[in-house]
């Protein structure tokens, strides 16, 4: 039997490109999210700047600190070397790039490389599947994510406002293909790449698609909750 496993979804205030003051945004959102694993949206810590720089994964010291105070393990989104939109699993020992983004769309493509596929990691026995923003539309993604067993499938996404209504079709659809919780962290507040408003709303599922934790639009919301 796996014990519980609190989880926390965010989505704090973003400056463009400013890795540094991200970093520390982040840092404070794992403080005050009292979870053992915080996911953040798509590219968190440059925001949706797709001309931003490969981030250094030997800089986020302020994040490191913060798990090593609250033994959480962050889940990041940020550009990395090899031309990826990745996410990053960060904990008291330090970062590391563990997903690269699948699929790709609009400028993404003439920027980024697809990432290799699925993959699930194990956090105090849960297997965590993972996806970012466009993979959790794709069939064959959720399918192949599903085909790993996991316990719960989390992904850092950045919508439009007006694709609220599509980012928890998403979710719905996820849960039952993979009989499995569901953590969504969706950007909030303006960002790069036309993206004006962003939907916010992030969320936390339970396998049959209701919603069992949700914060709203607002650029900081941080919602919690046990998965058991």
């Amino acid at each position: 039997m796996l014990g519980p496993l609190t989880i926390a979804v965010a989505q704090p205030a973003c400056g463009p490109k400013d890795v540094r003051a991200n970093a520390r945004t982040h840092a404070a959102a794992i403080r005050a999210a009292r979870a053992r694993l915080v996911v953040f949206p798509e590219l968190s810590l440059t925001g949706y700047e797709l001309d931003a720089d490969a981030v250094d994964l030997t800089t986020l010291h302020d994040i490191v600190d913060a798990c090593a105070e609250t033994q959480a393990i962050a889940l990041v989104g940020a550009p990395v070397a090899g031309d990826h939109i990745a996410t990053l699993r960060v904990d008291a020992s330090g970062a590391e790039v563990v997903y690269r983004k699948s699929f790709l769309g609009g400028d993404e493509l003439t920027r980024f490389t697809p990432g290799p596929g699925p993959v699930a990691l194990d956090v105090d026995g849960w297997r965590v599947g993972l996806g970012i923003c466009k993979d959790t539309g794709v069939a064959q993604h959720v399918a192949d994510t599903a085909a790993l067993n996991v316990d719960v499938y989390v992904a850092g996404l950045v919508h439009h406002d007006h694709e609220l209504q599509e980012q928890e079709a998403r979710a719905v659809r996820i849960a039952r293909a993979c009989n499995s919780y569901v953590a969504f962290a969706s950007f909030a507040g303006p960002t790069g790449g036309g993206y004006d408003r962003t939907a916010g709303n992030s969320a936390i599922y339970s396998a049959d698609g209701r919603a069992l934790a949700r914060t709203n639009g607002d650029v900081g919301g941080i919602v919690r909750f046990a998965l058991t």
